[in-house]
């Protein structure tokens, strides 16, 4: 009797959380175009006029290209702007769990840059992005121009992640927890969960429904996400020493209250590594810099793509 009863509850659970996703997808529609690359098929947002410099967003862990719109449509007013949907998140898919690492994701988008025809691009990168694009601009440097960094990960740290990311990455227990379970508690817990990352700013008020994060409890999302998490620090570990090789210029943005990603581990050192690096602290903010600074982050975004548009122009004249 007991196990009926757990298995019916188990089956309700899947239900509301094939539901959930469902209603989830059609609030939140793909909006841009869908690229394959090796291992995955990219969702790829443009927005603006072609220019010398484009400029190409990479959200962080647990969202996606939308959390990064509402700089990018600041910016498309005088730039060409490519939003990018990471591999395994908001309507990009990708094959394999396990390339869940800085180096296959950074080969991914390169190849979709391929493909839209960017050769090199100012990158900003938020969060564990900030991890990607340091990638991108070790193994792929033909695609990087320049470096905007918002409170992003560079380092191993401490610890690990959130308990839950190593359950549902474990082997059958994971996969039962992602179709049953998380989805309706992630509900419960999105708004809070959100506010915490913007502490101590206060998150807007329409933020949940605006960046669309109920796609993020989508069971396949929700086990990428994890693996993202659970597989940072040790790749962290592995690119670190390279640091050194990056000669791109590198703007550096970091709150000095960052809960969620220590500017004092991550940001400082970078700017210490990194060849042609600056870093800039800003007293009492948070993690979320694009929504905390916007006036600041689209003015050093701005003033990057101005210093590099001499060797653009002299490369377009070649």
């Amino acid at each position: 009797m007991f196990l009926l009863i757990v298995l019916a509850a188990l089956a309700t659970l899947a239900l509301v959380t094939w539901t959930g996703a469902v209603l989830a997808e059609r609030a939140h529609p793909a909006q841009g175009e869908m690229v394959e690359v090796e291992g995955a098929t990219l969702h790829v947002v443009e927005l603006g006029p072609r220019g010398a410099t484009p400029i190409v967003m990479l959200h962080g862990a647990s969202s996606n290209l939308e959390v990064m719109r509402p700089l990018a449509e600041r910016l498309a007013q005088d730039h060409r702007v490519i939003l990018v949907d990471r591999p395994g998140h908001g309507w990009s898919t990708r094959a394999s769990f396990s390339d869940s690492t800085p180096e296959p994701q950074a080969r991914m988008i390169s190849q979709a840059l391929d493909k839209l025809g960017i050769g090199s691009a100012v990158v900003v990168a938020h969060s564990w992005s900030g991890a990607l694009a340091l990638r991108l601009a070790l193994d792929h440097p033909e695609r990087v121009a320049g470096l905007v960094m918002l409170a992003p990960v560079a380092y191993p740290w401490p610890g690990g992640v959130s308990q839950y990311n190593y359950a549902v990455t474990a082997p059958v227990i994971g996969p039962l927890l992602a179709h049953t379970v998380m989805l309706p508690l992630g509900l419960l817990l999105a708004e809070s969960g959100s506010r915490s990352v913007f502490a101590p700013q206060p998150m807007p008020e329409s933020f949940i429904k605006d960046s669309a994060t109920r796609l993020l409890l989508r069971p396949r999302e929700f086990v990428a996400n994890a693996w993202d998490l659970v597989t940072l620090r040790a790749a962290m570990a592995e690119q670190a020493p390279r640091y050194a090789d990056i000669a791109v210029p590198v703007t550096i943005i970091a709150g000095d209250v960052d809960k969620t990603v220590s500017t004092h581990i991550h940001s400082q050192p970078l700017a210490r590594t990194a060849q042609n690096a600056r870093l800039i602290v800003l007293n009492g903010v948070g993690h979320m810099i694009q929504y905390a600074a916007p006036d600041l982050v689209v003015s050093e975004i701005e003033a990057m793509v101005r210093g590099l548009a001499p060797t653009s122009a002299a490369a377009a004249a070649n």
